[in-house]
């Protein structure tokens, strides 16, 4: 196993993948042990700009109980071509972008914890959404995608075998894909002001 050591004033850390192996076995220790420390909430709340512009903002979330402050703009548009001015990644392009990054924590992690180290992932994702049903041209349609469909490219010092687990134990275990593979109950509130 090739590790990268970081000296700090304090200690020592080992890591591996840019991660720390012995704080995600705690972390794996900690929810465990107490799963109410493994409880997490998430949230977003998105304002319209102007156009097909919108702004998402990242003001925290919860784990274990107790609220992390953070202090993230997400800026999303259309392209020309749906009316937008091409300005920022659309809304399918962060969903895709979404999972994606999602999977890509699952492969550090889990490698990480395998002692694998590797040298590239890549995930490139793709899906067709017809616009008919989007644009309620036709009810038939679905608004959405039928599927979508990814490849995983991974390198590093692992055998075969270890990359089929690791990939096997991310398709199982990653919060976005289990998100957009199965169907998870939705639920609005409308509030005109």
């Amino acid at each position: 196993m090739t590790t990268q050591t970081l000296e700090s004033s304090t200690a020592t850390t080992t890591t591996l993948n840019g991660l720390d192996p012995a704080a995600l076995k705690q972390l794996i220790d900690s929810v465990a042990a107490d799963p109410a420390q493994g409880q997490t909430r998430w949230s977003v709340q998105t304002r319209w700009v102007d156009g097909t512009v919108s702004q998402t903002r990242v003001t925290g979330f919860e784990i274990g109980g107790q609220r992390v402050a953070k202090d993230f703009t997400i800026t999303i548009d259309e392209p020309l071509e749906l009316g937008g001015t091409n300005t920022q990644p659309n809304p399918q392009e962060y969903l895709l972008a979404a999972m994606n990054a999602c999977m890509m924590v699952g492969y550090a992690a889990v490698a990480t914890l395998m002692g694998v180290k590797l040298s590239h992932v890549e995930i490139e994702t793709s899906g067709e959404i017809d616009l008919r049903g989007f644009l309620g041209i036709d009810p038939t349609v679905k608004p959405g995608y039928d599927g979508l469909h990814y490849t995983v490219r991974i390198s590093g010092d692992g055998t075969e075998d270890q990359f089929r687990q690791i990939h096997q134990i991310v398709m199982a275990t990653s919060p976005n894909r289990f998100n957009l593979a199965s169907a998870i109950p939705l639920t609005a509130d409308l509030v005109i002001q």
